[in-house]
């Protein structure tokens, strides 16, 4: 009998297949764990807890199994004994620095300042993928997905990955991009994709070589210049021998008719759906199983994703809501996006519900990861967060849990680390485990 890793010697590479129901009946493997984070720019809605507008509160009033959502959140009443709320989390080196800035930090937990030339630190999806080879047995090591695309400016990031040297990874923000990357990546000929993989490589091959040469008649400084951008150079490199090794096996083959791929900024609710179906079908096919979607960028009236808001029929944009939040009628229409948003949430993750993988669905074998990293506009504390899915990691849901403010954000961190099978022993400023 032929089973899955029998495939993968007659197929002669030493990649995985994609996950199939036939082998995990007969015993052969459960399905792959997955994880997925979901974010959104200037917080929530948090009126005056004794003022007109209380009930648009995105934290629900009480901890517990027995708490009830307010109106932001109400419309995940059907689906939350499969989700978590979290409140009283953040990153401690993170409070002290500009609102805005902290977008950049939501996965990583590093404080960034112009002192230290705004270096990063790994974010936790590449940590998993990468440190921990979690995302080596599928094409894509991860996706990197967000409204504005390519990777913004310190401090106003249009991504939330970055490599484990720290370096901000491109985002990419149209879908019809995304599913020519993953499902239909081009039109050439095998061989001659072959050959550009081979011609790229051979160049990349000499600039090490010439950079090489460069360093030892450079000064420290310098050194430490060039060893930065050689570390850029390196991450490239690897992306062509990865897609030189997947080269001879075939893309998956995916109905892309209910795919609204020619979606754009002025079609946010179309937009916005069409990149999350673009993930379960990515996860879905094993295609990946680390994706990272940033709604929107802190970068205020630059970023593309600011005027969301007001093309769903609400007052202001994005970013005025958020300071408008105190002002009469601000708690409501803050409030509103907020259930815009969520709303996207929880299309996400019937969709990952809906999928049958094994004994259960593709949202059990998939952590979800909502939330932002102000609790109010400019405020770097008390982030409003969500965990969804992961049945088959041990997650126990259907309450809301309150954290005192010294818990750092990063043990919550490293228990998704864990629990997704990596062996950590920390992440950022992580101390211990945090019990979900």
């Amino acid at each position: 009998m032929m089973n899955r890793r029998t495939l993968l010697r007659a197929s002669g590479i030493s990649l995985a297949l994609p996950w199939m129901e036939t082998f995990a009946a007969k015993g052969e493997e459960a399905p792959p764990k997955r994880f997925a984070t979901l974010y959104f720019p200037y917080g929530v809605s948090l009126p005056d807890p004794k003022g007109k507008e209380a009930e648009w509160n995105w934290f629900p009033d009480q901890p517990g199994r027995d708490f009830q959502f307010n109106r932001s959140l109400k419309q995940l009443e059907p689906i939350r004994d499969q989700l978590t709320v979290l409140g009283g989390l953040s990153h401690p080196q993170v409070r002290g620095i500009g609102g805005h800035d902290s977008g950049d930090t939501f996965l990583t937990g590093v404080k960034i300042t112009p002192e230290n030339g705004f270096q990063n630190g790994p974010s936790l999806d590449q940590v998993a993928a990468k440190q921990y080879g979690l995302g080596e047995d599928t094409r894509f090591s991860s996706i990197v997905l967000s409204s504005d695309g390519g990777v913004g400016m310190p401090t106003r990031s249009n991504t939330l990955s970055y490599t484990l040297e720290g370096q901000p990874i491109p985002s990419l923000n149209r879908p019809a991009t995304v599913f020519e990357r993953l499902f239909d990546m081009s039109h050439d000929s095998i061989e001659a994709q072959r050959k550009g993989l081979t011609r790229t490589g051979s160049h990349l091959d000499f600039l090490l070589e010439e950079a090489n040469s460069l360093h030892r008649k450079l000064g420290k400084t310098d050194q430490e210049k060039l060893d930065e951008y050689l570390t850029s150079v390196r991450q490239v490199e690897q992306d062509v021998e990865r897609a030189a090794k997947w080269l001879d096996v075939p893309r998956p083959k995916v109905n892309a008719d209910n795919l609204t791929l020619d979606a754009d900024d002025n079609t946010p609710e179309a937009l916005m759906k069409t990149m999350l179906d673009l993930i379960v079908l990515a996860f879905q096919t094993d295609s990946t199983r680390f994706a990272t979607y940033q709604f929107g960028s802190m970068h205020g009236a630059v970023s593309i994703s600011t005027k969301f808001s007001t093309l769903i029929g609400l007052k202001s944009n994005t970013h005025g809501l958020a300071h408008g939040m105190r002002k009469p009628g601000g708690g409501e229409q803050c409030g509103r996006w907020d259930e815009f948003q969520a709303s996207l949430f929880k299309y996400f993750v019937g969709k990952l519900a809906s999928v049958k993988e094994g004994n259960g669905t593709l949202l059990d074998n998939t952590l979800v990861y909502y939330g932002s990293s102000n609790s109010k506009t400019h405020s770097n504390i008390n982030y409003p967060l969500i965990l969804a899915g992961g049945k088959s990691m041990g997650y126990q849901h259907g309450q809301y849990l309150q954290y005192e403010k010294d818990v750092p954000l990063s043990n919550l961190y490293l228990t998704m680390l864990r629990r997704l099978g990596a062996n950590a022993n920390n992440f950022a400023d992580s101390k211990e485990e945090l019990v979900v």
